[in-house]
C-alpha cells in the first residue's frame, strides 16, 4: 500500500477531532464555499473571517453580488488584496445569473468555466459543496504530498501538480471527499507547516511519512525559488485642502487597476505637482513605507502640502472626506503607512 493509499482513515479521523469551526464550514452552501475559498487565497484564515462576515451580510446570495455596485464592492474588499479576485467574483456572479438562472452550476466542468476559479478552487466547491470525488490541490495539500512521499520534485512545477493530482484522484474517498480535501488542507495548514518547521508529534500520518521517518522535513518540499522582485522607489503625495485629501484613481489595467490611491509617482527627480498643475505650499516630508507585491516591491518616500480650498485637481481626482475614505473609497493596504499622517489631519477614519 503506497503513503498516499494509508492516507484517507488516519486523516479522516483526525480532521473529526481537530478541524477548526469556521463559518463556511457551518454551512458549506456552493456560494459560501466559494467566496471564502476565493477570500482564501494568498491569505491567512485570521485576515479572512471578518472580512467573510461582512461580505456575506452585504450580498447574501450571487443575485446580491452581481448586483452589488463596484465601488462598494472595492470597500468590502479593501484590505484583502489581490482586488481582481472581487472583480472575478462579480463576473462570475454575472455568469451564474445569465448562465444558470442563478442557481450555482453543479459540475466541475460547469464550476471551472467561472471567472477566476482554477483547478483548486473548482474541486474545492465540487468535493465540498456538491459531494463530487475531486481532489483540491493548493499549496498545503503539495507540501503534505511531497512530505508524505518523501518527493524531491519541485511542487511550484505545473507537471509535478498534475500528477499529485491525478494520484489523489484514485484515494479521495467517495463518501467524503469534501471532508478529505480540507483534513488535507487542514492538515497543511495547521501541523505539517512550511519552512522546515511541521510539528511532526501532533501528525496523525507520522508513522508511514517519509519525509518524517528519514529526518528530511526541512528539506521537503522542493520549490524553485522565484526570480528576483523589481525595487521602485515613489514619491506619494499627501494633498490637503480643509478638512479633505486628495485620491487619484488608477487606470482600469495593470496593478491596482481602478483602484483609489494617494498621487505617486517613481522617484525620478520629476517635480509632479507642476506637471499636474497644482501649486502647493511648502511640501514636508510625511514618512516612508513599503510594500511587496508578487512582482514588485514599493519603497516609498511620502510628501504631505497644502492646496488653497477650491483648487481644481486632474481628472480622475476626487477629495475626498473622512467619512468618505471610511466609507466610499476603497485605498489599497500598499499605502496603509501613511493612514496616520492623513488621520492626523483628518481624523481617524
Amino acid at each position: 500500500m503506497t503513503q498516499l493509499e494509508q492516507l484517507p482513515i488516519p486523516l479522516l479521523l483526525w480532521y473529526r477531532e481537530h478541524a477548526r469551526v469556521l463559518p463556511w464550514r457551518t454551512h458549506p452552501t456552493p456560494y459560501r464555499v466559494w467566496i471564502s475559498e476565493i477570500m482564501l487565497q494568498q491569505t491567512r484564515v485570521a485576515a479572512v473571517l471578518d472580512y467573510y462576515r461582512r461580505f456575506l451580510e452585504e450580498a447574501p446570495t450571487v443575485k446580491d453580488l452581481a448586483q452589488l455596485p463596484e465601488e462598494r464592492l472595492m470597500k468590502l474588499w479593501q484590505g484583502l488584496g489581490y482586488y481582481s479576485r472581487a472583480r472575478n467574483l462579480q463576473k462570475a456572479a454575472r455568469q451564474i445569473m445569465e448562465e444558470w438562472g442563478g442557481v450555482f452550476p453543479n459540475t466541475y466542468e460547469a464550476i471551472r468555466s467561472l471567472a477566476g476559479v482554477g483547478d483548486y478552487t473548482a474541486g474545492a466547491i465540487s468535493s465540498i459543496a456538491f459531494g463530487l470525488p475531486v481532489p483540491a490541490v493548493d499549496g498545503n495539500v503539495l507540501r503534505v504530498c511531497a512530505r508524505v512521499r518523501g518527493d524531491d520534485a519541485d511542487i511550484s512545477a505545473q507537471a509535478t501538480k498534475k500528477r499529485v493530482t491525478r494520484d489523489l484522484s484514485q484515494v479521495i474517498p467517495l463518501d467524503a471527499p469534501g471532508a478529505f480535501n480540507q483534513a488535507m488542507m487542514e492538515l497543511g495548514a495547521t501541523v505539517c507547516l512550511p519552512n522546515g518547521a511541521p510539528l511532526c508529534d501532533r501528525c496523525p500520518v507520522s508513522g508511514f511519512c517519509r519525509a518524517f521517518q528519514e529526518g528530511r522535513t526541512g528539506e521537503l518540499p522542493v520549490k524553485v525559488a522565484k526570480k528576483e522582485r523589481r525595487v521602485e522607489e515613489r514619491t506619494v503625495y499627501l494633498f490637503f485642502s480643509g478638512d479633505r485629501v486628495a485620491l487619484r484613481r488608477r487606470g482600469n489595467k495593470g496593478l491596482l487597476a481602478g483602484l483609489w490611491e494617494y498621487p505617486n509617482e517613481l522617484a525620478d527627480g520629476t517635480h509632479y505637482p507642476q506637471v499636474w498643475g497644482l501649486s502647493p505650499g511648502h511640501l514636508e516630508r510625511a514618512g516612508t513605507g513599503k510594500h511587496i507585491f508578487s512582482h514588485i516591491e514599493w519603497r516609498m518616500s511620502a510628501l504631505a502640502g497644502e492646496l488653497e480650498e477650491g483648487t481644481p485637481l486632474p481628472q480622475g481626482w476626487v477629495w475626498a472626506s473622512r467619512e468618505e475614505l471610511r466609507q466610499v473609497y476603497a485605498i489599497p493596504n500598499a499605502f496603509q503607512a501613511f493612514a496616520p499622517q492623513v488621520a492626523a489631519r483628518l481624523g481617524p477614519f
